[in-house]
């Protein structure tokens, strides 16, 4: 064995060992107990047993907070998306100036950073409960991921197209309507799809907190202990999520030959 793979063996040694101890200091920190998961497996098994069999017959009560689920997140995902695209179109370098290129990805990465669940919190204090706030903060919630996906998108744009049409004397509305839109459209349609499936898994959380809709029946039927109940609720956030996610790969097929993002 020549002495460099002495020293890469003795390397990659010393990083499994350091990998150990982090991993063990981390399990330490979080109060990792094998006897507590041990036994807390057989509990859990023994709640999932209280939620069987299901309360069919409340399955007609949770039609309206599962149709109030799918607007709030609809809404939230035009909402969003529209704001978004304005914010893209601040925050592309090959439209805005390098000012307000910053102050938009500012704007971005700083929603980038809150969580949802803590948008939610702080509008329904300030809003009370209900759908509005969940709205609301889906909505915000939307800048972030579609605001960089649509400017990431706008730079990608051919510059030799935009050139041209910028020398016979368009405007930059003009540019944005005939060559930026047409070009990055199929995108934008495809990321926005994306983002409603999101938002259905994230309107359920949100509504656990306040925002209505089937998340909050979830909680509800949890708090009274009428698992049965919860567990019908589950099943039709299940029905949602399976059915958004059928629903927006097929769009996206129909849109992109590929039915991939771009």
């Amino acid at each position: 064995m020549t002495t460099l793979q002495r020293q890469k063996t003795l390397g990659k040694i010393l990083s499994f060992i350091a990998f150990c101890i982090l991993v063990y200091y981390a399990a330490k920190l979080c109060r990792v107990d094998y006897r507590i998961f041990k036994s807390g497996i057989f509990e859990g098994f023994q709640f999932i047993q209280e939620l069987f069999p299901p309360d069919f017959g409340a399955l007609g009560e949770m039609l309206y907070p599962a149709f109030e689920t799918v607007l709030i997140a609809l809404l939230a995902t035009i909402l969003g998306a529209l704001i978004s695209l304005l914010l893209a179109f601040g925050g592309a370098a090959n439209l805005a100036p390098a000012w307000l290129k910053f102050v938009s990805r500012f704007i971005m990465v700083a929603e980038r950073a809150l969580p949802e669940i803590v948008i939610i919190l702080l509008l329904v204090a300030a809003l009370g409960l209900g759908a509005f706030p969940g709205v609301v903060a889906l909505a915000i919630g939307c800048l972030g991921m579609l605001g960089r996906l649509f400017a990431d998108a706008i730079e990608e744009v051919n510059p030799k197209t935009m050139e041209a049409v910028t020398s016979v004397g368009a405007s930059k509305m003009q540019i944005i309507q005939y060559v930026v839109l047409p070009e990055v459209m199929p995108s934008l349609i495809s990321n926005v799809l994306f983002r409603f499936e999101v938002n259905i898994r994230l309107s359920v959380l949100l509504g656990a907190v306040g925002a209505g809709g089937i998340g909050y029946e979830i909680f509800y039927s949890f708090q009274l202990l009428e698992y049965e109940r919860a567990s019908t609720a589950i099943l039709v956030v299940l029905f949602l999520v399976f059915s958004s996610e059928r629903l927006s790969d097929y769009l996206r097929k129909k849109i992109l030959p590929t039915g991939k993002l771009k």
